[in-house]
């Protein structure tokens, strides 16, 4: 990172001299009752006021313990940094704790680049850091996820033989997680000595964002057996692991662990209930939380709205989201996300752009890529493939990958092969590796009985080493994640399974079910076709559930593809059949089905 400091916040490098060669003034009465009011005082007014008084009485603007006590009062309350540092560029010879409060205040701010400004001129100053500097500097890079900037620091750390020290290492866990680093941030988690509870959260919180939620579970039970009872913010990391995983049972533990410890009442620790609940498909559940939150933020709501709106009910999503609006709360961004993808999911076209309007025009927010997203998806799942591609057109923002993406799987689904072309066109510029496109032209060549080109396609995949995400499905029983793939016949209850599936065949006949072939985008005989559809990971993830759960509990798949037409129609029987609800939870929403009907009433 450059070490120069940008011209508006420039210091005064002739005030920065060693404090041995300074007068310090004499500590009077007036200066103790100056120390004495900020050390009480929480307000920024108060604190401006407080500081013009001492200068008024004689206090000069130079003086470092001022200065320090000013700043310490300033960033302590989180107050804007640009007043901050202009107090901090007046003081005669800052010590290391002033230059420590500093640091720590652009860590904490929207800036936290001005931190790496200041580490540099302590250098150039000659002061050296002490135990507390890296602590807080390492956050500020964490917050840039600079990980060239962070591995210099490390080796700075070294340098100044504090490394060793455990908030040291902490915070180097926590940068290293943070810039997804995992690994590294593992090798730092071992070296620590006596791990706590800071330590711990560091490194299982890393796994939970940066997609290893069952690393991050892992690491939580080792916790337990180390005797680290966990925080709410263990708890935050454990849930958002679960919500990803859609382990439900490991909600519920984790629900009944913060009702018996206390920590129900924590915003944060509501806030992930509700997020795991709502992706592990018990968005009732979800409710039922957010309805016993004593306070409830903008997050709460949003977290609630999103959840409906994934859960295939988009219509309790708006409704939730006008009372949100009646209780006079300002929504965010993301909470237009989720009424825009409620839209989307429930054919609410007009509405949808009114949400988009009422965005800008009534909330003054400027819609980012995700929004424009959303009205593609809108307008392409509708059949409006033509009006979707003109939307882009007129974007002001440049359309990234997603946003053709989200064209081409619209013209997948409805069979628009030369806009399909464009759009794939489009992603061989932005996104040239991304094994999805390839797939979703194929199926689209395929579905247009245009098999040569289809093969072309899988060959060009070939050629260029492109491999196509194998389909999965994940299924909870017995307090363990079981996960299958298209006719897999590894599982240790295979038998059984199998068994199961010829059962299950043979009363979807009774039902009249006739197996979707056309689903099946290769050139093959029609009773292959058949075989392949059978087979199909999230029907194997419900036979096995069939076999080991007692009769009439719901069953929750996680499958990582779009749920075809077929296991779709199939579904939808085996929940009459056999009286269960089955909730399926596919690459982007839930399907809830319940007596032979789906949640999404046919519309994904």
């Amino acid at each position: 990172m450059h070490s120069r400091w940008p011209t508006s916040l420039h210091p005064n490098l002739s005030n920065l001299l060693p404090l041995s060669t300074l007068q310090t003034p004499t500590k009077g009465p007036t200066f103790r009752k100056c120390i004495a009011l900020l050390q009480t005082q929480k307000s920024y007014p108060k604190i401006i006021q407080i500081h013009a008084w001492s200068i008024r009485h004689g206090i000069p603007i130079t003086d470092p313990c001022m200065g320090k006590h000013l700043i310490f009062s300033l960033v302590s309350i989180s107050a804007p940094m640009p007043y901050t540092h202009t107090i901090f560029t007046h003081i005669h010879g800052p010590t290391i704790f002033t230059y420590n409060t500093m640091i720590k205040g652009y860590a904490e701010s929207d800036t936290p680049h001005h931190a790496m400004h200041l580490y540099h001129h302590m250098h150039a100053l000659s002061i050296l850091p002490d135990t507390h500097t890296y602590p807080f500097l390492l956050k500020a890079i964490a917050k840039l996820m600079d990980t060239r900037v962070g591995e210099m620091v490390h080796s700075q750390t070294i340098k100044h033989g504090l490394d060793g020290l455990v908030f040291v290492q902490n915070s180097m866990v926590h940068m290293y997680a943070t810039c997804g680093l995992v690994e590294n941030a593992y090798k730092v988690f071992e070296m620590v000595p006596e791990k706590g509870l800071v330590t711990w959260n560091s490194l299982i919180n890393g796994y939970a964002i940066n997609g290893r939620p069952n690393e991050a579970l892992t690491l939580y039970r080792e916790m337990g057996h180390h005797g680290v009872a966990p925080d709410g913010f263990t708890m935050v990391s454990l849930m958002c692991a679960g919500a990803e995983l859609g382990a439900l049972a490991l909600g519920r533990r984790a629900h009944v662990y913060v009702l018996k410890v206390g920590l129900i009442g924590n915003l944060h620790v509501g806030n992930a209930l509700i997020d795991l609940y709502a992706k592990c498909g018990a968005i009732r559940e979800a409710h039922w939380v957010f309805g016993e939150m004593g306070s409830r933020s903008v997050v709460s709501w949003t977290s609630l709205i999103v959840g409906w709106a994934l859960n295939g009910y988009g219509e309790d999503a708006l409704k939730l989201f006008g009372c949100m609006e009646r209780e006079e709360l300002v929504p965010t961004e993301i909470t237009f996300v989720g009424v825009l993808y409620a839209c989307s999911h429930c054919g609410l076209v007009s509405e949808g752009f009114e949400y988009f309007n009422r965005m800008r025009d009534v909330y003054g927010l400027v819609p980012k890529i995700e929004h424009y997203g959303c009205m593609v998806d809108l307008l392409g799942r509708a059949g409006m493939v033509n009006e979707a591609h003109e939307f882009i057109s007129k974007m002001p923002l440049e359309p990234n990958a997603v946003v053709w993406r989200t064209l081409l799987g619209a013209c997948a689904m409805h069979g628009h092969v030369a806009l399909g072309e464009i759009a794939r066109s489009r992603l061989a510029e932005l996104d040239p590796g991304h094994c999805g496109d390839y797939v979703l032209l194929s199926n689209l060549y395929a579905s247009d009985g245009r098999w040569l080109d289809a093969q072309g396609v899988r060959k060009t995949m070939f050629r260029k080493g492109v491999r196509k995400a194998p389909g999965h499905s994940l299924v909870e029983v017995g307090n363990c994640v079981h996960e299958f793939v298209m006719g897999d016949r590894s599982h240790p209850q295979k038998d059984e399974i199998y068994a199961m599936l010829e059962e299950i065949t043979k009363l979807l006949k009774l039902q009249g079910y006739m197996p979707r072939t056309s689903n099946v985008l290769v050139d093959i005989e029609e009773e292959e076709k058949e075989k392949a559809l059978c087979y199909h990971s999230e029907k194997l993830a419900i036979a096995f559930a069939l076999i080991s759960t007692p009769s009439g509990t719901a069953i929750t798949v996680i499958k990582n593809l779009r749920v075809c037409v077929d296991c779709h129609v199939a579904t939808k029987i085996i929940s009459k059949v056999f009286d269960r609800e089955i909730i399926v939870r596919d690459r982007s929403r839930f399907h809830h089905f319940r007596d032979g009907s789906c949640s999404c009433k046919d519309y994904w």
